[in-house]
């Protein structure tokens, strides 16, 4: 029996390195038609079948390099993971593989032409990770990938920062070219785009479409930056929440005061913030700037019906975070706000002293950092000048408010009558056994919107993450299972894509 190089964590929370059978990833065998491995009508699953240790195990090399995009310390190990994936497409079989610069981090190109007649799909990821802080809540060092066995993931669950957003579900697509290729089975044109700047917005994506509308014509997008409900619940996600984010900036006196000498006549800009913050809400949790809901598409009864027919458990969802109570709009159910109603949240907030001990001072200035999430028809860069509007105008006299723009998104939708949609719906349907749901999810990938808007394509939106997998959080992980079901199903995809374009 062959034995896979891992580190492995049971139930008792102990680690040490070692082992792990090729029996619980898969069989031993590696055929590979470039090889010469002899086996009659081998399948793009067969080729999985047989490299599954090999898929886990490269999955790793990357996971373990600090693509922290929002840090520029991790600038070189942002570069080296672009350089990675470049080397990982080119193995796996695609050709024309660039690593293309940008004003920011450059972006992985590839693409693999088996027949001009066939349509082209164009699959989309990133390379990037958000920071993996506070680091004393990772159960394991964040850029140190172990499989730990989890209720949810009971054949074990990769944890890494990156694991699920996007690193493991980007690699799919690569291991999934690669299982096609050596098959001898690729039913439609590929091109990749791989970029290293999701987790900060995204903001040279636009120009690089621009700049390459011929080169990346296609018939639709194809990306796995979205999950499902559940393991034995599949489900394609049908749009998207767009975003406004904000950094905003309360400034009082010209330096801090002692609280003793000053407290009751100057103005506190940590007070005036918490107060400003409070009001950017009424108590039924509705968001107060002038104007926020104009635009809101309100979805019909049948609509939410349909929606509602996804399983839900309240007790379960409170269980799994650990809260007494959901809160938002009361005349929405828990799903609802986190897919079809706009949000408001506070991201982090800080001034004044917060070191050991007691230092009895009235901050000079207070920070906070905050996003709202939209939804149609709501347009980023309205709702942010409206934002800014208002906050500027509910600041007192006695202190002064900066409003800085971070990044946007618009919300975006795909009609589940469209050939993409179909194609994500049978392949999930053959490799999971049942129809997926269709749902609404509350996250933003900037990037949905400008694939429509630059290139004319839709985006199929084919996930394989759990919510409860902590992206963005530390102990982020990916079942193994939702990996191997990736690559299993994306081959299907691009059969029944080609399928029902040809149709």
């Amino acid at each position: 029996m062959g034995l896979g190089p891992f580190v492995f964590s049971g139930d008792e929370g102990r680690w040490f390195s070692g082992v792990w059978p090729i029996d619980f990833v898969g069989s031993p065998r590696v055929c590979s038609a470039r090889s010469g491995c002899e086996l009659a009508d081998m399948t793009a699953q067969d080729f999985l079948n047989g490299n599954k240790d090999r898929f886990l195990n490269e999955l790793f090399d990357l996971l373990r390099i600090p693509s922290i995009s929002a840090d520029p310390a991790y600038k070189d190990d942002v570069i080296r993971c672009a350089e990675s994936v470049a080397d990982h497409l080119r193995k796996a079989g695609a050709d024309n593989v660039e690593v293309i610069t940008t004003p920011g981090y450059p972006v992985v190109y590839g693409e693999r032409i088996v027949d001009p007649a066939l349509p082209t799909v164009l699959v989309y990821g990133h390379y990037d990770v958000q920071p993996p802080d506070p680091l004393d809540l990772w159960t394991s060092p964040a850029f140190e990938p172990v499989i730990r066995k989890t209720d949810l993931h009971p054949e074990g669950a990769i944890f890494a920062r990156g694991a699920c957003d996007d690193k493991g579900q980007m690699f799919m697509h690569v291991k999934a070219l690669e299982s096609m290729v050596e098959a001898g089975n690729q039913p439609v044109n590929l091109k990749f785009v791989i970029e290293g700047e999701e987790e900060v917005g995204s903001d040279h994506l636009d120009d690089f479409l621009e700049q390459n509308k011929a080169r990346l014509a296609a018939d639709v997008v194809l990306v796995s930056d979205t999950g499902i409900i559940a393991n034995d619940i599949p489900s394609i996600t049908t749009g998207l929440r767009g975003l406004s984010y904000v950094e905003v900036k309360v400034v009082g006196p010209n330096r801090d005061l002692h609280s003793g000498l000053y407290g009751g006549a100057a103005p506190n800009p940590i007070n005036i913030l918490c107060e400003l913050v409070a009001s950017l809400k009424d108590d039924q949790q509705r968001i107060t700037v002038p104007g926020f809901y104009d635009k809101v598409i309100e979805l019909s009864l049948e609509e939410r019906s349909a929606m509602a027919e996804a399983p839900f458990s309240e007790e379960e969802y409170k269980a799994s975070i650990d809260i007494g109570a959901t809160e938002g709009e009361p005349a929405y159910s828990a799903p609802e706000r986190m897919s079809i109603r706009p949000t408001l949240d506070v991201n982090g907030i800080w001034g004044g002293y917060t070191g050991e001990g007691a230092k009895t001072v009235i901050a000079s200035e207070a920070n906070a950092k905050i996003s709202m999430r939209l939804v149609p028809d709501q347009d980023p860069d309205e709702i942010t000048q409206l934002f800014k509007n208002h906050f500027e105008s509910i600041c007192p006299e006695s202190c002064k408010v900066e409003v800085s723009i971070m990044h946007g998104a618009h919300p975006a939708v795909t009609p589940i009558d469209h050939p993409g949609y179909r194609a994500a719906a049978a392949a999930m349907e053959t490799t999971f056994g049942r129809k997926p749901v269709p749902f609404r999810g509350g996250g933003s990938i900037p990037i949905v919107t400008s694939f429509e808007k630059i290139l004319g394509l839709k985006t199929v939106l084919m996930g394989f993450g759990l919510d409860s997998d902590a992206i963005h959080s530390p102990d982020e992980h990916y079942g193994v299972f939702n990996y191997f079901k990736g690559i299993e199903t994306i081959p299907e995809f691009h059969a029944r894509f080609a399928e029902f374009h040809a149709g």
